[in-house]
């Protein structure tokens, strides 16, 4: 910013000053428009995908300082409607495309498995998907019915148009509801923070989210474990995919295959997920 005139110059100076202050407000903004990105992709859906997306993009604007990624959350739902209706760029789901959707072009850039998760101090090791299925109906509603401490089960889970909520749904539900009695949140963040701070509450949260402030259960004795997704022992997975209404060009296709390649896939990798490059290209 130009300094303004100080109070000690004389009138004929302050004049040249006033004078002379437009070209140099033109010049900033020239140079300010200089420094703009040259493009700006808008990636928004699902709050699962997103922190890994957040990831990807922060290395990949490192790698091109000029290219500018916006993230969104909203939900699975929301970002193939944000993609359909052309204000986003890109969409992220944690689900398959079903009806008109599948329509849209898509890829696969990786696998993660749904965690079902508890207090790090709750006994409760193991559970059958037939168990964790009656907890969710609220026919089970006492950890001590499952070899836990007697204490009444607070059951958290995502919201509707949760690409979360959906892979739940098919993948243990099934054609089952999930109890009124479930308290709904919008993100696998806020499940796990409340699970990390109620020694009574089970929730499901992405796996690549699992950290030590929560415990994820073993189903039917097989370890919540990115080994386990990736040699099919463990069944409850679900894919991470990036939408789009059109095949991407220019600054998207690049990030997407920056996404697919070598150096993106062992990010996601180190973040717990399992890299695929299957889809559609």
């Amino acid at each position: 910013m130009t300094p303004g005139p100080r109070k000690s110059r004389t009138h004929g100076t302050l004049a040249l000053t006033i004078l002379t202050l437009p070209v140099i407000v033109t010049v900033s903004m020239l140079s300010a428009c200089d420094r703009l990105p040259e493009a700006n992709i808008v990636l928004a859906g699902s709050t699962s995908v997103q922190p890994f997306a957040e990831i990807l993009a922060e290395e990949y604007m490192t790698l091109y300082p000029d290219i500018s990624i916006d993230i969104e959350g909203g939900g699975s739902a929301a970002g193939i409607l944000a993609v359909q209706s052309g204000t986003a760029d890109v969409g992220m789901s944690s689900r398959t495309l079903k009806g008109d959707e599948t329509k849209l072009w898509w890829v696969e850039i990786a696998k993660d498995g749904l965690a079902v998760v508890v207090h790090p101090d709750n006994p409760v090791r193991n559970l059958t998907l037939d168990q964790v299925r009656d907890i969710y109906t609220a026919i089970i509603s006492d950890w001590s019915q499952i070899g836990g401490a007697k204490s009444e089960i607070h059951i958290f889970t995502r919201e509707e148009g949760s690409g979360t909520r959906s892979a739940f749904e098919s993948l243990v539900m099934g054609k089952v509801e999930i109890t009124p009695r479930a308290m709904v949140q919008d993100s696998n963040g806020a499940v796990r923070q409340l699970v990390s701070d109620d020694a009574a509450a089970i929730g499901f949260i992405s796996l690549g989210l699992v950290n030590d402030q929560v415990k994820a259960i073993a189903l039917g004795s097989v370890a919540a474990t990115r080994e386990n997704v990736a040699n099919g022992t463990y069944t409850l997975t679900r894919p991470f995919l990036f939408v789009a209404r059109n095949e991407p060009t220019g600054s998207t296709r690049q990030f997407i295959d920056f996404t697919l390649s070598a150096e993106g896939r062992e990010i996601l990798n180190e973040e717990g997920l399992v890299t695929t490059v299957e889809g559609r290209p």
